[in-house]
């Protein structure tokens, strides 16, 4: 079992290879549910193991629906 240090940060790229995906899903994904009330997405983003779980549930796609569910912003 590999043990993770729980402040490990990940870029943009390390992030979406994490989850599997490409940088642009990853963008896709972060301007859907948290870039959404016409804020620009920072350049150059940094993300923690937190953030990675968010995003990978909201990457999932399977419409299960296991947390509070809101709104989007307008």
């Amino acid at each position: 079992m590999r043990i993770l240090n729980a402040a490990q940060e990940f870029t943009e790229q390390q992030a979406a290879e994490s989850l599997g995906i490409s940088v642009n899903a990853l963008h896709r994904l972060l301007d859907r549910h948290i870039f959404n009330n016409g804020t620009p997405r920072p350049e150059d983003l940094i993300f923690t193991q937190s953030d990675l779980l968010l995003l990978s549930y909201w990457n999932d796609g399977t419409g299960e629906q296991k947390v509070v569910v809101m709104p989007p912003r307008v």
